[in-house]
């Protein structure tokens, strides 16, 4: 899909939603991507975080570490 038909698609999404509260939430969503700083919440983690962070990310290629979306579901159920 390219820029053009995103664009159609996205103002189309928009025209289509009622609810103010939700078009709300886009906006400011949005709002703030745009206008934040590329790199900014790396660049205000420790060097402790961003190591354990990049660690994750790699165990996380590994299958062996991954459990299911289910299992996670129940896992965690008490907080859903």
């Amino acid at each position: 899909m390219n820029t053009l038909e995103i664009k159609k698609d996205f103002h189309n999404l928009i025209d289509s939603i009622d609810n103010e509260n939700l078009l709300s939430d886009f906006y400011d969503l949005l709002k703030r991507r745009i206008s934040s700083k590329e790199g900014k919440l790396w660049k205000g983690l420790t060097e402790k975080e961003q190591e354990e962070l990049n660690l994750a990310f790699k165990e996380s290629e590994k299958p062996e570490n991954l459990i299911s979306h289910e299992e996670m579901k129940n896992k965690h159920e008490k907080w859903l």
